[in-house]
Order: C-alpha cells, then sequence, then structure tokens
C-alpha cells in the first residue's frame, strides 16, 4: 500500500490537515515507518489535482483541512477491495546481494549468506521481544506491525537456508575444476 492510498484511506474518517495525517500513518503502522510531513503534503497537492481530495483554505497557523472527495473515496473503497500482490520479485537488497554475491567472481556467496543469517537471526530476537512487550501493552499497530518484520524475517532466513542448499547443490554437481587434455 503506498502513502497514495494510506492518506486516502486515513482521511476516510474526515477532514484533517499534513501534521495529523502524519501522526495517524505512523500510529497506523505500528512506528515502523516514520513518514515526512513533506511527503505528506506532496502527496496531498498530487491527490488535489487529481480530484481524489480538495484542500480547504488555510487556517490562521497556515495549515490546510483536506478532505476526501467522492472520487477519492471511490478510489480507497475500490483499493481496499481489490486484492494486492507482486507481479514481480521484489528488488530488496538482500535478495540483490545474494544474487549478485553468487555472480560476481572472487565473492564467497556461502560466506554473504552467513553474515546476512546471522543479521537476520538477532533482528528477529528483538523483534520478538518488541512483538511481546508490545502484545502487554495492549497496542494493537505496533504488535501487528512487529508481527509483520517477525513473519518477514522468518521468510528471509528460509530463503538464506534455501539459498545455502542450491550453492552447496550445485557445488557438487558441477566439476571443481576441468580436466586437462
Amino acid at each position: 500500500m503506498s502513502i497514495r492510498e494510506s492518506l486516502l484511506a486515513l482521511l476516510a474518517a474526515g477532514p484533517r490537515h499534513g501534521y495529523q495525517l502524519r501522526g495517524e500513518f505512523e500510529a497506523a503502522t505500528g512506528g515502523v515507518w516514520p513518514l515526512n510531513v513533506g511527503q505528506v503534503y506532496t502527496t496531498l497537492e498530487r491527490l488535489e489535482r487529481d480530484g481524489l481530495v480538495a484542500g480547504g483554505e488555510p487556517d490562521a497557523e497556515g495549515r490546510r483541512l483536506f478532505a476526501l472527495t467522492p472520487a477519492g473515496r471511490a478510489a480507497i473503497d475500490g483499493f481496499m477491495r481489490t486484492p494486492g500482490g507482486r507481479d514481480a520479485p521484489s528488488r530488496d537488497g538482500l535478495m540483490m546481494k545474494v544474487l549478485i554475491a553468487v555472480a560476481a567472481p572472487g565473492v564467497d556467496a556461502l560466506e554473504v549468506i552467513g553474515a546476512e543469517r546471522s543479521s537476520r537471526m538477532a533482528a528477529l530476537q528483538e523483534r520478538r521481544r518488541g512483538a511481546r512487550e508490545a502484545g502487554l501493552n495492549g497496542d494493537l499497530a505496533p504488535r501487528l506491525a512487529l508481527d509483520a518484520l517477525v513473519a518477514l524475517t522468518e521468510s528471509e532466513l528460509r530463503w538464506l537456508d534455501l539459498c545455502e542448499e542450491r550453492i552447496l547443490a550445485a557445488a557438487r554437481t558441477s566439476p571443481d575444476t576441468p580436466e586437462e587434455s
């Protein structure tokens, strides 16, 4: 979900100015996605240009309230009812790093995978601890955000294990050095 759709969804509760939207966005995402207020206002201006929100006149403090238009409500309703998905693999840093390590001469891909695995294991422990603490505090959004990060980290660890298995299997099936004639 992009910032665009997030802001439209938050505006469904009623008119807001950018600082309010920023705070509500960060609360809704459990604080795991900090948002620059400049990005909020830039996005609101684009939404206004596209007819999805209407901005009011600035108040005494220079803040403008933005409200959903009927087109904006239809856009967010349609977005929320349409299942999401990924058509192409993500270009996340971990995947790119491992793929390049496998292809680059002189790089020990298994060493790269080992270092990434160690880093992910430490992150997983920290995220699990954070999720438990958030659950004790009764804060649902941070708990769900941390649960998502735990699941993502577990998935990354499974993928790293699979990469290691495939690299080792490929090494077993290919000759170490060509025989001399």
